[in-house]
């Protein structure tokens, strides 16, 4: 069994575990060339009837990454009442610290498997990143890449044929279009995509960020897609990926982050934060799973030491949290990033 308290104390030096505030946005300093590691993990105390989907929008923080990176705890009602009617003290970890996806540090890049975009801000030693809601199931989000080919602030939605049946079969027939305002599931900004009919854009619901409930457009906190809309011009590049592991260099140390794998089928999974059904054979056989990832990758076996006692864990956990795996191998040229682009 994985418990909660073990993989945190795995994971996590007592240095990088801080009392957090409210955060305005996740913004970062990008590292030096060669390293692949931003922010730091914090930890707060839990309030009661703060639920993970508020400290989400709180933190912009996605659901699945708050289940996977707080195993144990419950979603909705993380803080419980003792019998006396005092409140459990309960550590809330906030999943902070990431590594920066694989490939080129230009424009806007979408990782689906951690339900989060990052956007790199050209001429600018930065990064940002939002938490996402993705496609659901029958409803898939696309890989590729394309760019931003309009903004449109205050969108009106014309809902699809396919989206009006779906919504007519369960008694809740459309309009025709949808006019701008709170009850527009486009929110209050929309950037169209060049691949047809997709969509990053904000949304009417507070719940769905950070878990597959779209119709394969991205969705985002309201506050996110209006920030973006300032930063993010017409043009701009978007590279979507599917990397539920992503490795990285810090320090001259191996970091690996693992995320609960979209089911293939749909890519729809919501992270599971409890692992206590998993048997030794189906943690061997998650471990075989990045074993392949690696071998698929001559690149990153030939750069990196893995040290299994290390990894294996992490890889079993799918906290979606940074943690030290091995070390650079020593002929590996001082700079040089991990690159496993497929």
């Amino acid at each position: 069994m994985l418990s909660r308290l073990p993989a945190v104390t795995r994971y996590l030096s007592v240095a990088a575990l801080c009392v957090a505030g409210p955060a305005v946005a996740l913004e970062f300093p990008l590292p030096p060339p060669g390293e692949d590691v931003v922010g730091e993990v914090q930890v707060i105390k839990g309030k009661y009837e703060d639920s993970f989907a508020d400290l989400g929008n709180q933190y912009e923080l996605g659901y699945s990454e708050m289940i996977a990176a707080n195993p144990g705890v419950d979603a909705w009602l993380p803080v419980k009442k003792n019998p006396d009617g005092t409140l459990v003290d309960t550590d809330i970890v906030l999943p902070t610290q990431f590594i920066l996806p694989p490939g080129k540090r230009e424009g806007i890049v979408i990782n689906l498997a951690e339900y989060r975009l990052y956007y790199y801000p050209k001429d600018q030693n930065k990064v940002y990143t939002f938490p996402l809601g993705i496609g659901r199931e029958g409803w898939g989000s696309p890989l590729g890449q394309t760019k931003i080919t309009a903004k449109t602030p205050n969108p009106t939605w014309t809902p699809p044929a396919s989206i009006k049946v779906e919504h007519a079969k369960n008694g809740d027939p459309l309009p025709n279009v949808v006019p701008a305002g709170p009850d527009n599931p486009l929110g209050p900004f929309k950037f169209t995509l060049g691949m047809p009919g997709y969509l990053i854009h904000g949304s009417n619901a507070k719940f769905g960020i950070g878990t597959g409930t779209s119709h394969g457009c991205f969705r985002m906190l309201n506050q996110n897609v209006l920030q973006m809309a300032q930063m993010v011009p017409v043009g701009t590049p978007v590279r979507i990926i599917n990397e539920p592991y992503k490795i990285g260099v810090s320090g001259g140390k191996v970091f690996l982050e693992v995320h609960e794998p979209l089911n293939v089928k749909d890519g729809s999974l919501l992270a599971v934060s409890d692992k206590s059904h998993l048997t030794p054979e189906d943690l061997q056989n998650k471990y075989a799973g990045f074993m392949n990832f690696l071998l698929k990758h001559q690149d990153l076996e030939n750069s990196i030491q893995i040290d299994k006692d290390l990894a294996f864990p992490v890889v079993g956990a799918e906290t979606g949290i940074p943690a030290v795996i091995g070390t650079t191998n020593t002929g590996m040229a001082t700079g040089q990033s991990l690159d496993y682009v497929q």
